[in-house]
């Protein structure tokens, strides 16, 4: 069995962006439902952070990275979606995605459409698809409809702005929460139809203003600790949390019963990978992402590119929350 070698960027201790070590590795032969793929650009997500910090703990050593674009330059037995040459992104598990070139399995790699560019295949998969399940997946008991309110947080981070630009494709009324007059004014541009510094104004009191009392259907909130009181106080009577990230730190345990109190609340969370568990399911969602980008209802805007040398500044501008849009790392 033949071997190449490959830039890895590995952690061997949880801990801060100084444990991000650049470490060169052997990649051998795909197996079976496996690929070899050479990337292109590697896309930059918060779960990375969650990954190397601990919070989200998994075996050390560990190569980190969800999602990146790229060609395909072997396929293993049993893998017959995808032909050598072909351009392909994904957003998969397991991590390892902050490399040149890794072997991993096939099953969430979609083929990329010639009109859309390496580096906005490596930045939209992970985001992309998680925003296509939040809108079309997690709706309220009382159902969603063009016209309705939603409101999400940071909404000028690369999920947030694609979400913007969705939620203005399907009708809905979409009030965004982000840090600074700056994000504010990104995310009204592509689509939120009002948008809180949630820095200067209270954001809980502001959506109920401009709801005229009645509140949001559906508040999806990747934030978590700082967020997590004025979202419940922002839902109408039988709305739905969705929590689906951690930004600010885990939320702290708290009694259900307060979801009673608050209006019959319903609260969820959730997680890309439980959507993408089927080769099916991640093509169909790949499909509607794939449509709303290359018709031109979703631009994906990437407000930063790293090389990948570069990969500690790039997590600590992340983690800092001083990004817009999405940010990708260059082989």
């Amino acid at each position: 069995m033949t071997s190449q070698s490959s830039r890895a960027v590995r952690i061997h201790a949880h801990g801060g962006p100084e444990q991000l070590q650049i470490e060169t590795v052997a990649v051998g032969e795909p197996g079976a439902g496996e690929l070899r793929i050479r990337h292109h650009a590697i896309g930059l997500n918060f779960i990375d952070i969650y990954q190397r910090s601990g919070l989200y703990p998994l075996p050390l050593p560990l190569t980190l990275g969800m999602e990146a674009a790229g060609v395909v330059e072997a396929l293993g037995p049993g893998v017959t979606h995808l032909q050598v040459g072909d351009r392909v992104a994904y957003a998969a598990n397991p991590p390892g995605s902050y490399c040149d070139l890794r072997v991993m399995p096939a099953m969430n790699v979609c083929r990329l459409p010639d009109g859309i560019a390496f580096d906005s295949g490596a930045a939209m998969m992970l985001k992309g698809l998680t925003v296509q399940y939040l809108l079309k997946k997690c709706r309220p008991v009382q159902g969603l409809e063009p016209g309705d309110w939603v409101l999400f947080h940071a909404a000028a981070g690369g999920v947030g702005l694609i979400a913007c630009q969705w939620a203005r494709a399907l009708g809905l009324r979409l009030i965004g929460s982000a840090g600074s007059d700056e994000k504010c004014a990104l995310a009204l541009a592509n689509g939120a139809e009002f948008c809180i510094n949630y820095r200067r104004e209270d954001f809980a009191a502001r959506v109920k203003d401009i709801t005229g009392g009645q509140g949001v259907k559906v508040v999806y909130d990747s934030v978590g600790k700082d967020t997590w009181d004025g979202s419940l106080d922002c839902l109408r009577p039988f709305g739905l949390l969705v929590s689906f990230g951690n930004a600010s730190g885990a939320v702290p345990p708290f009694a259900p019963g307060l979801l009673g109190a608050k209006g019959s609340l319903y609260l969820t969370r959730q997680t890309l990978f439980t959507h993408i568990s089927s080769r099916a399911n991640t093509q169909a969602m790949a499909d509607d992402l794939f449509a709303v980008v290359t018709n031109g209802q979703v631009k994906i805007h990437i407000g930063q590119r790293f090389a990948l040398s570069d990969v500690q500044a790039a997590q600590r501008s992340l983690e800092a929350r001083s990004t817009t849009g999405c940010t990708v790392l260059l082989p």
